[in-house]
């Protein structure tokens, strides 16, 4: 999982990574020929929701959002620089709702939730896992779960919680990277079996094309970003196990701030018209989908 997301949870990184040194020598999946459109969704202003907004926020008319990318199928850029994503189609419909217009500000992952704090952005839209730690900075509108899910070769079979003596690619710097891969590792070795081999790549086409070619044996990412690996390789790839350690994605906003309650009513509004669903199947990422969304709804 990258860093941006499951980062709250921390185990001991108990195995040295396996670096990859090059760049792969040829290239499976075409990522600009196969990246999802955006999905335009129209809604009707929602007046009573739209009454919650700060009075600021309402009369500006606009919502502004801090971001970072790349992180598909999230948010991203596409080849004319345009930010498309999961996060993107979500927040524009829930903006709608609420009679706002978007305005997406690029920033470092780790100044987002400082930006919201000074009023730099209203909110943050960046995969971020609501955690209790960081609810103690920002209240979080939950809007997804997601987890570590494992992808292999179609038609492979490998159960990742005895992957003992396997390649296994992650994004470098990601909780696949410094916890996840190396906790299942540790226990290997524990049980007197082989190490995974860890592989490290720049980024998560990296590690798909890696399986796709057999330089490694399976992938570990979030899961969202490993179901669209799977949506876009076009049966190439399976998930494979099950979800581990399921946790909320929420937006940042302003603690105390009244837009959390108006952000929560738009993005419920949208899961019971089923504008949510419609975006997260477009996506592929249904699998994340939940049926409420909270306010600050993290469990650790």
């Amino acid at each position: 999982m990258r860093v941006r997301s499951l980062r709250a949870r921390v185990l001991p990184v108990l195995v040295t990574a396996l670096v990859a040194t090059g760049a792969l020598t040829s290239c499976v999946v075409d990522e600009s020929a196969l990246d999802t459109k955006p999905l335009k969704v129209t809604i009707a202003v929602q007046p009573e929701i739209a009454a919650l907004l700060p009075a600021a926020i309402k009369a500006s008319g606009r919502l502004r959002i801090g971001t970072n990318t790349p992180y598909q199928p999230n948010e991203f850029k596409n080849r004319d620089g345009e930010i498309i994503g999961f996060d993107v189609d979500l927040v524009d419909a829930a903006a709608q709702v609420l009679g706002l217009r978007t305005e997406y500000n690029e920033a470092d992952f780790d100044k987002i939730i400082p930006a919201i704090q000074s009023g730099t952005f209203d909110m943050g839209m960046s995969s971020f896992t609501d955690s209790l730690e960081r609810e103690k900075e920002v209240d979080f509108v939950d809007y997804f779960s997601a987890g570590v899910q494992w992808a292999a070769k179609a038609g492979r079979d490998l159960n990742p919680d005895n992957a003992c003596g396997l390649r296994v690619g992650v994004q470098s710097t990601t909780v696949e990277d410094t916890d996840e891969v190396p906790a299942k590792s540790a226990a290997c070795v524990k049980a007197g079996k082989a190490p995974i081999i860890k592989v490290k790549f720049d980024t998560q086409d990296q590690a798909v094309n890696a399986a796709l070619l057999g330089q490694v044996d399976a992938v570990s990412a979030d899961s969202p970003v490993t179901a669209y690996a799977v949506k876009k390789t076009e049966g190439q790839l399976q998930l494979v196990g099950p979800t581990y350690d399921a946790a909320p994605y929420g937006l940042p906003v302003l603690k105390g701030s009244s837009l959390a309650a108006a952000m929560q009513k738009a993005v419920q509004y949208l899961m019971d018209h089923g504008q949510y669903e419609q975006i997260s199947r477009h996506w592929g990422v249904e699998a994340g989908m939940i049926t409420r969304a909270e306010i600050n709804g993290a469990k650790e």
